[in-house]
């Protein structure tokens, strides 16, 4: 029996260094599409189980709310949000869509506290932190991670210093403790760790960028996941594996996420609830099944061919 069918008989699935990649291109296809197809079956997933145990357990009791902003408005030399309304309760993913310079990201920064609004309450735990010192406001800080547009790594550390720099920052964990910590959440995001903690972000794909962003913004274990279009900038197959670990967050950490995205698509796979911003206000609050279903037409312009 020759190497090439030793290797076959084994079902190794590596190539041989001096075969062709001619399988390329088909492999990636199916690959797509069997990404696809976890995501579609991991929706179904949570639906099924959550439908199961209302069967067994009754009615669900009413979810926390986890994060709540209420009426805001805010300006600059013009004004960003007029009475901006919405919640996410403890697990949910509120993903956060509307056209460019609606606001968004003003949001996210309203929840990190970095602007205050000039009316309106933003609660977090039941907490307002609108009011809150300096000091109060980065404990409150501490409950969130933060994944940016690009991820924005810091280009002059390794994979394991860019992951390990929160807990270096805002704990007292020893330096062992700190490795395990990274190691485990790069082994969450689907990276092996020996392969990526020594390497530069310059030497990472587009797609294993977003991963690092992520297992850093889960090192300190945050109830509450932002993200600013984690999607942006990647092919379709590294987008649906971004879907498929903020999806897997929900799942597996029951973390509460907000998300901002221009990615229809990718919102309605992974979204709890969406909010449509539109002329500084909340168009549409609800589930993606909601959404689909409406009548108004701006709505219904906004989703064009989905």
């Amino acid at each position: 029996m020759t190497d090439e069918e030793d290797r076959r008989r084994k079902g190794d699935e590596r190539r041989h260094p001096s075969e062709k990649d001619e399988s390329a291109m088909p492999r990636r296809a199916h690959d797509s599409g069997r990404v696809r197809a976890a995501i579609r079956n991991e929706l179904e997933e949570v639906a099924e189980d959550s439908a199961a145990k209302e069967a067994r357990q009754g009615a669900k009791p009413a979810q926390e709310q986890v994060i709540t902003l209420e009426n805001i408005s805010l300006a600059f030399e013009e004004p960003i949000l007029e009475n901006v309304s919405f919640d996410a309760k403890a697990g949910e993913t509120v993903v956060v869509v509307g056209e460019s310079g609606t606001g968004k990201s003003t949001i996210l920064k309203l929840l990190l506290r970095l602007l205050i609004p000039d009316k309106g309450r933003v609660l977090i735990d039941g907490e307002d932190i609108v009011g809150l010192t300096f000091d109060d406001a980065l404990k409150v800080r501490q409950k969130m991670g933060m994944v940016f547009q690009g991820a924005a790594l810091f280009d002059s550390m390794t994979v394991y210093e860019n992951v390990a720099y929160p807990l270096r920052e805002h704990t007292d964990l020893l330096e062992d403790e700190i490795e395990a910590r990274v190691r485990e959440k790069l082994q969450f995001v689907d990276l092996e760790p020996d392969k990526v903690i020594d390497q530069m972000p310059s030497e990472l794909s587009g797609g294993m960028k977003k991963r690092v962003g992520i297992a850093r913004g889960l090192a300190n274990n945050p109830e509450i996941m932002l993200y600013d279009e984690p999607t942006s900038g990647l092919d379709p197959l590294t987008t649906a594996t971004i879907t498929y670990l903020i999806i897997k967050l929900q799942r597996e950490l029951g973390v509460t996420s907000i998300v901002v995205s221009h990615d229809i698509r990718s919102s309605f796979r992974m979204a709890s609830k969406i909010v449509l911003l539109a002329n500084r206000h909340v168009e549409f609050f609800g589930t993606p099944e909601e959404m689909t279903g409406s009548d108004d037409s701006y709505i219904r312009e906004f989703l064009g061919g989905f």
